[in-house]
């Protein structure tokens, strides 16, 4: 299968992207159950033949299906819009007439309006097209609603990779920021709610953002190098809190592209975070606590000795050889070994190059010399790059690795270009930013000094001995007379 013929969203032009997801959203409520067609066609200028048109594309050819054209002849709804609604008002409520009652009420709404009257076998459609969780809701009221529907969000997943969970945290630890400053790190984190097995993470000085939350994504669904590692795959769902990190217009884009599924927990009322935020403790008792620099309430608080990548080769040794084999206190299985239980096959994409240009961070063009490319003070080299040379490229790269960078010409990818200073080296971009903003301050001091003693020697010899005269006399011990008060 060729690059072209793998449906990811991100080949398209902004417009097609933008397009696409108009028509995503408008029936995602649709899709995941929320509403009827029928409704959105009622609140909306697009047909109800469309949006089951658009229904179908996307269960059959996900998202970039979404980007083909609307027909060009809509057909007209027969039945009034108002008519559909008194329908559903109808079949709404708490207790609701009978299917032969209904038909009749709506036949004679329909003649007193001077309406076209629809058969039984229309009205009994529009009223099966509704969603289970709207009947439920107005048949049996919110208590059975919420036993049914709302409760999704705290049940416990049936297999791995159903739910993933994802959240951030201020880790209670001191480390060495990039310029030697004691800083906290955040830790984003995406867990299995099956198997309570870490899918992915993030450390980060940052605070939490999309971009940290893709790179834990990219790295929770994308097969480890670590042989130990094995948790990956796309989840069925991505279960997350109201940030804006979330619900970013991004991960919207990617959660369509890859049909996971994205619910949010309730503003307020965070259902399910129980687990997640259990697994926060799991870090802090049984990892931070043994680091150096941690902050403790009761003891001073420390200085710390870590930097961020040794941070994060300590927590990454912890979750993928201690936590992951450790049996764990609710499932009574070590994650990984549930995770891997009766033989689990996850979904994986067809590419590790689309997964990269959904989630991999973007830089502005680049323009292919003969020397190679050239991004943050480096040079990256692929023998791919030679009959492309003079032409401009954009360039995904993981912030985290600088040793190589994804090279994308005309929406499709080209090549792995690598930096032959740093292959062998995983270095963040954060440490070449503050190597390079310490050697410019160091230049810059250098000069200042030059500056000054240029404008020393420009002085008049005179006012140079005067200055110099003024300077002795200031360090010259003065005598202060005690004054008395009727002196």
């Amino acid at each position: 299968m060729s690059y072209h013929d793998q449906y990811v969203l991100a080949t398209y032009t902004e417009e097609q992207r933008s397009k696409a997801m108009e028509r995503f959203r408008l029936i995602r409520p649709y899709l995941e159950g929320e509403t009827s067609l029928s409704a959105i066609a009622l609140d909306s200028p697009v047909s109800l033949r469309t949006l089951q048109r658009w229904s179908q594309y996307y269960r059959k050819g996900g998202l970039q299906a979404l980007v083909s054209k609307e027909r060009s002849d809509r057909g007209s709804r027969k039945i009034s819009p108002e008519l559909v609604t008194a329908i559903e008002g109808l079949a709404l409520k708490k207790t609701p007439p009978s299917m032969t009652s209904i038909h009749r009420k709506v036949e004679r709404i329909a003649l007193d309006n001077e309406w076209t009257v629809p058969s039984y076998g229309t009205v009994y459609d529009i009223i099966q097209s509704l969603p289970s969780s709207l009947k439920t809701l107005g048949n049996k009221g919110k208590d059975t609603y919420k036993e049914n529907f709302d409760l999704i969000h705290r049940r416990e997943a049936q297999q791995p990779n159903e739910i993933w969970q994802a959240d951030h945290t201020l880790l209670d630890i001191w480390v060495w920021d990039e310029k030697r400053k004691p800083a906290r790190p955040w830790l984003t984190i995406i867990m299995d709610d099956y198997s309570r097995a870490v899918a992915g993470y993030f450390l980060s000085f940052d605070a939490p953002s999309a971009i940290q939350t893709s790179l834990a994504l990219h790295q929770a669904i994308w097969p480890k190098e670590d042989s130990r590692w094995r948790i990956c795959g796309i989840p069925n769902i991505f279960y997350t809190d109201h940030g804006t990190d979330f619900t970013s217009t991004h991960l919207e884009q990617v959660s369509a592209d890859l049909r996971m599924q994205l619910i949010f927990s309730t503003i307020g009322v965070p259902r399910g975070r129980g687990k997640i935020e259990r697994f926060f403790q799991t870090i802090n008792q049984l990892f931070l606590q043994e680091q150096p620099g941690y902050i403790s309430h009761s003891r001073p608080s420390p200085s710390p000795s870590m930097t961020l990548p040794d941070l994060d080769r300590q927590l990454r040794e912890f979750l993928i050889g201690t936590y992951h084999y450790r049996v764990h206190g609710t499932t009574v299985f070590p994650p990984v070994k549930r995770w891997e239980a009766e033989g689990f096959l996850p979904q994986i994409p067809n590419s590790l190059e689309d997964l990269d240009l959904l989630l991999l961070n973007v830089a502005t063009s680049r323009r292919i010399h003969p020397d190679g490319i050239r991004f943050q003070g480096f040079r990256y080299e692929s023998t791919t790059l030679a009959p492309y040379i003079g032409e401009d490229v954009t360039i995904r790269y993981n912030p985290r690795d600088l040793a190589e960078i994804r090279v994308f010409f005309h929406h499709q990818f080209l090549c792995r270009a690598i930096c032959s200073e740093l292959a062998g080296y995983e270095i963040d971009i954060k440490d070449v930013v503050a190597a390079r903003s310490n050697r410019k301050r160091n230049v810059t001091r250098q000069i200042k000094r030059r500056y000054d003693v240029l404008a020393e020697l420009s002085q008049d010899p005179r006012r140079r001995a005067e200055k110099a005269k003024a300077g002795a006399d200031s360090e010259s011990p003065k005598i202060k007379l005690k004054r008395y008060k009727h002196e």
